[in-house]
C-alpha cells in the first residue's frame, strides 16, 4: 500500500475550510470511523459529466483511469462506512469523491437516496460529495447506487462499482458519474502474539527482576514489548517497569528478555510476581498499530 498525499490536498483543505465556515451555522456534522492508508488503484476508472449550469463540472465531461496515466487513490473508514477516492489526472486535474452510508451502517450494495454533503450529513442520511479543480458545493443533495463493494481489513477497498448524482445548492442541474475500482485481494492484517515465561530471576546484586517470553507474528515487524512486574513481599509492594524491542519473523516464536528495576528501595524477592506484558507493532501493510497484552504469574528464583 502506498500512502500518497498530493500537494493539491492542501488546496482542498483550504477550500473545504472556507465552505465549512460558510456552512457551519446550518449543519451539526458527524464523526466517522478513522480512515485507512490510501491505496493506489491498480485497475478502474472514474467518470462524470454535468448538465449546463452544474457548478462542479461546468457542464463538461471528465474521465480518468490508471490505463490512461491518471492516478486514482482509494481508502475506506475502519468501520466500512465511508469510501473516499482521489483523482490526480495526468493533465493536472484533481478531484475527490466521497460515498458514505448513514451513521452506524456499513456501505453495501443498494440505493442510497436523500444524500447530503459529506461529512456534514445527518446520522440518518447517506453522505455524498464530489469536488475538485478548486470547486465545491456549500450544500448539496443527491443519491448514489452501489452495485458492488468489497472491503478487506482496516478499510482496504478491494472492489467498488457505483453511480452517483449530485445537485449543488439546491439546484436542478445535476452532475452524474460512476466509479469502478478493482484492486488485488487484500494482504492479511498483522497477527501479533505475546507470551510470558513462567520462570524468572531476582538478582542478588541489584535487586532487579529479569523476565522474558516470546512474540509471534505473521509478517516481519519490529515489536516493542513493555510492561510491569509487581510483587508483595513481607507486606511491602515492590513494582518495576521494563521495555525492550525484538525483530519478529514469521514461522516461529521469537524470544524476548527484559529487566525491571524496583521503583523503591526494596529489591525484588525470590517468589511469585505478577508480570503484565504489552506487545505493540506497526502493521506493514495497513499502517495500523497492533497491540496485544498478556498477564501471568511468574516464579522468581535468586540469580
Amino acid at each position: 500500500m502506498n500512502l500518497r498525499v498530493p500537494n493539491r490536498a492542501f488546496t482542498r483543505v483550504a477550500t473545504a475550510l472556507a465552505l465549512t465556515l460558510a456552512f457551519a451555522g446550518a449543519s451539526t456534522g458527524l464523526l466517522h470511523g478513522p480512515e485507512a492508508q490510501a491505496l493506489t488503484v491498480s485497475s478502474g476508472s472514474m467518470s462524470f459529466s454535468g448538465d449546463a449550469g452544474d457548478y462542479i463540472s461546468g457542464g463538461q465531461s471528465y474521465s480518468y483511469s490508471p490505463a490512461a496515466g491518471d492516478t486514482l487513490n482509494v481508502n475506506g473508514s475502519s468501520d466500512d462506512n465511508h469510501i473516499s477516492v482521489s483523482v490526480d489526472g495526468a493533465n493536472g486535474d484533481w478531484w475527490y469523491l466521497d460515498l458514505a452510508a448513514p451513521a452506524g451502517q456499513q456501505l453495501a450494495p443498494g440505493d442510497y437516496t436523500g444524500a447530503t454533503r459529506y461529512p456534514f450529513n445527518e446520522a440518518t442520511e447517506p453522505g455524498l460529495s464530489i469536488d475538485g479543480n478548486g470547486r465545491g458545493c456549500n450544500t448539496l443533495t443527491g443519491s448514489f447506487s452501489v452495485a458492488d463493494v468489497v472491503f478487506g481489513p482496516n478499510g482496504y477497498v478491494q472492489k467498488l462499482d457505483a453511480t452517483y448524482e449530485q445537485h449543488c445548492e439546491g439546484g436542478t442541474a445535476a452532475l452524474r458519474g460512476e466509479i469502478h475500482i478493482d484492486n488485488p485481494a487484500p494482504p492479511a492484517a498483522l497477527d501479533l502474539g505475546v507470551a510470558i515465561d513462567l520462570k524468572g530471576t531476582a538478582s542478588y546484586l541489584n535487586g532487579k527482576a529479569t523476565i522474558g517470553g516470546t512474540v509471534s507474528c505473521n509478517e516481519p515487524t519490529q515489536v516493542n514489548v513493555s510492561g510491569t512486574v509487581t510483587q508483595v513481599a513481607h507486606r511491602i509492594l515492590i513494582k518495576g517497569s521494563y521495555a525492550t524491542k525484538v525483530a519478529c519473523q514469521p514461522g516461529a516464536p521469537v524470544t524476548w528478555t527484559a529487566t525491571a528495576a524496583p521503583t523503591g528501595t526494596t529489591p525484588f524477592q525470590k517468589g511469585d510476581v505478577e508480570v503484565q506484558a504489552q506487545a505493540q507493532a506497526q502493521d506493514p501493510h495497513y499502517g495500523q498499530t497492533v497491540t496485544v497484552t498478556q498477564t501471568a504469574v511468574v516464579a522468581l528464583s535468586k540469580g
